[in-house]
């Protein structure tokens, strides 16, 4: 067979990753904090791009039907209106006799009458005139002083534990080594540098440190400045005056006390089941971590995405919380005097800022509205979740919500990451609504895996120090109520919500009614 060479034209059609598509991809799939980051980032960097100031701003919302309405088509409504109290300017006015007053000081003898007579023995300033309108005294805008310096400071674990260093010991060098150790404190009130690095960084003899440390354990909070947990339950309980022998060996056997295994802790400790149970409540009233009643860094709060409403016709009302969204323009003018006095390399890179300019705030309107498309079947899909709680949470992938919004899969699970919904239940994740389903043991309706670990979690709860339910007598009762899962789904369920075993259940709650 003769080989031969040739041209064929054909036509195909093939997906192209360009620039703007990775970055709307990217932007799809970052939470508020990363847009918002990134935005800022292109502003800087794009010269055509300007923030939107304006006050008023629109959300976007749809109202959702409820699971018994089978209309998908939706209207686009609602607006948000961003309303701003009036500042009020108020003055402050101080009068010379209040100064005069507060100062301890005759002002005649520093500043001149109203005449221009120089300040002497016979002058006097002329009494304040309490009519007297602003101009003809001093007066002081509120925004001259800044509101913040009158909010008292958080008192930190490492400021008091240096006010107190500074009242116990008076030697310089001892200071010095105690504020080091200061330094090494966690915010739980734990000592976790190395004595050794210290006394190395400082100079110092290791004992010398050692013996600034044992000053510290003695300040407030009782337990502070520990090296672990059980030299932490020590101080306090030496400082109650219940540090016995056997309370030592208990403290030297911890992990028995998490497992629960007393007739161990008895055998070491020499003591019967009435002083094991005095012991242990002491122990369970101690406080683990002393330096958590002291400020820590701040919690920032989970800002929702997406907000779900009831709304009066028992309907849901779905919006974008319009404070994640950043609102950028495009500004055209200024693209156009420029580019009318630019020439080659200049215009060039005018046109590439402007194409990137329009895509970005494209994108950003393509991904509001995927999250709101795809919110909004979430909100279809678990309307029994809403009205009635995680008992009816349904099982739900993201194949569903695809075909039902005629999007990729792939799409869903970008718009679902980092992204959250406030709703009359709480904040959630948007992944949290996509679960496993568990099927019926009758063959009806699947069931939710969250919905099954909720149960597990309320039938344990529910359960006697006389009758503790092991994983067989849970299997048993679950698939008694219409639902088939294995022994072993219920152990990896009970697990996943730290619950321990039907065993060391029995020995907590014996131990409680013991106490």
């Amino acid at each position: 067979m003769a080989l031969s060479q040739k041209l064929l034209l054909r036509q195909s059609q093939s997906l192209v990753m360009t620039p703007q598509l990775m970055q709307a991809i990217k932007l799809l799939q970052l939470s508020n904090l990363d847009l918002v980051a990134y935005v800022d980032a292109e502003l800087e960097r794009n010269p055509l791009l300007e923030r939107d100031e304006r006050d008023d701003s629109a959300g976007i919302a749809l109202p959702a039907e409820s699971a018994s309405d089978a209309a998908e088509d939706r209207d686009v409504a609602g607006d948000v209106a961003d309303e701003r109290p009036d500042w009020l300017e108020t003055r402050l006015e101080v009068s010379p006799d209040a100064i005069a007053e507060r100062l301890d000081t005759d002002l005649a003898n520093v500043f001149p009458d109203d005449h221009g007579a120089p300040a002497g023995e016979g002058a006097a300033m002329p009494a304040a005139d309490p009519w007297a309108t602003p101009s003809d005294r001093h007066s002081v805008s509120s925004d001259d002083y800044n509101l913040e310096a009158f909010v008292a400071e958080e008192k930190s674990l490492a400021g008091a534990l240096g006010d107190q260093l500074g009242l116990a010991v008076t030697d310089p060098t001892l200071r010095l080594i105690g504020q080091a150790l200061i330094d090494e404190v966690d915010e739980a009130g734990y000592m976790r540098g190395s004595l050794d690095a210290v006394a190395t960084r400082l100079g110092a003899p290791l004992a010398l440190v050692e013996r600034v440390l044992a000053i510290l354990q003695t300040f407030e909070p009782t337990g502070v400045c520990a090296r672990d947990l059980a030299d932490c339950l020590a101080i306090q309980l030496r400082e109650r005056g219940r540090y016995d022998p056997a309370m030592a060996i208990l403290l030297a056997h911890l992990d028995l006390v998490a497992r629960r295994d007393h007739a161990g802790l008895k055998r070491l400790c020499g003591v019967d089941d009435e002083d094991l149970a005095e012991m242990l409540r002491e122990v369970r009233a101690l406080n683990p971590k002393p330096g958590s009643a002291f400020g820590s860094a701040p919690i920032h709060p989970v800002v929702p995405d997406v907000v779900v409403r009831a709304a009066p016709d028992g309907s849901w009302r779905i919006e974008l919380n319009t404070d994640t969204l950043p609102r950028v323009l495009v500004n055209q003018s200024y693209y156009a005097n420029v580019a009318r006095h630019s020439k080659g390399e200049d215009r060039t890179y005018l046109s590439e800022c402007l194409q990137t300019a329009n895509w970005l705030v494209k994108s950003l309107d393509q991904r509001a509205k995927t999250i709101l498309k795809v919110a909004t079947e979430i909100v279809r899909q678990q309307d029994a979740f809403l009205a009635q709680g995680v008992a009816h949470l349904r099982p739900l992938n993201l194949k569903t919500v695809a075909e039902a919004i005629a999007m990729h899969e792939s799409t869903v699970s970008r718009v679902t990451s980092n992204k959250y919904m406030a709703t009359p239940r709480g904040v959630f994740e948007l992944k949290y609504f996509f679960t496993a389903s568990i099927a019926s043991s009758e063959g009806g309706e699947a069931h939710s895996a969250e919905a099954v670990r909720h149960r597990i979690k309320a039938l344990i709860d529910g359960e006697t120090p006389d009758d503790v339910l092991s994983d067989d007598t849970l299997v048993k009762m679950l698939r008694d109520s219409g639902i088939d899962i294995a022994r072993r789904t219920v152990a990896k369920y009970r697990e996943a919500l730290r619950i321990p075993s039907s065993v060391q259940r029995r020995r907590e709650k014996q131990a409680l009614l013991a106490t």
